[in-house]
Order: C-alpha cells, then sequence, then structure tokens
C-alpha cells in the first residue's frame, strides 16, 4: 500500500507540475496534450520505478510462502498424471486385414 500511494503522489505531482507548465488557450487540442504528458510519465521512468517497488512490497513476500507451494503442488500434479500415463499399456493395434472379406452369397 505505501508504495502504490508513494507512486500515485509522485504522478500526480508530476502531472500537476506539467500542467502548470502549459499555458492553456480553449484552441488547444486536448488529445495532443493529453498524449504529450504521457510521453512525458512514460520518459520520465517513475512508473516502471514505481511498479517494481510495489511487486517487491506486495508480491515478493507472499512468493515463497503462499505462490511457490501452489506452484509445487501444480507440478507435481502434472508430473504424476504425466508418469501415469506412460505406466498405462497402450492397447495392442487391431491387426489390419490386407483382403477385404468376400461377399457372402446367400441363396434365399
Amino acid at each position: 500500500q505505501p508504495a502504490y500511494q508513494n507512486l500515485r503522489q509522485k504522478v500526480d505531482n508530476f502531472v500537476s507540475t506539467h500542467l502548470d507548465k502549459q499555458e492553456w488557450n480553449p484552441a488547444m487540442n486536448k488529445n495532443q496534450l493529453r498524449n504529450g504528458l504521457r510521453q512525458s510519465v512514460i520518459q520520465s521512468g517513475m512508473l516502471e520505478a514505481g511498479v517494481d517497488r510495489i511487486i517487491s512490497q506486495v508480491v515478493d513476500p507472499k512468493l515463497n510462502h503462499i505462490f511457490r507451494p501452489q506452484i509445487e503442488r501444480a507440478i507435481h500434479e502434472f508430473l504424476a498424471a504425466q508418469k501415469k500415463e506412460e505406466s498405462v499399456p497402450a492397447p495392442p493395434p487391431e491387426p489390419e486385414n490386407k483382403d477385404p472379406p468376400a461377399p457372402s452369397q446367400d441363396a434365399s
């Protein structure tokens, strides 16, 4: 939570500072202004660094005691199912008749 709040505050401050530097007039293209702001935020690198901090605060602590056991269990179940498939013998192939059966000629 603190990393998310910190990132949000940084982005809010960055946006405010960026918009303060813009001189507003009604003829401005809002989409161009928005896209320029988006590019500035991306180029600053603050989102990437902030997301990394969020991951290290939220995901990493849960990695070993929540995610890892679930991943290991899924792998064991998969390997056990694979081993089971390998141990079940395949049914013998049905013999192929090279000559088709002769048609029966019933005299009725």
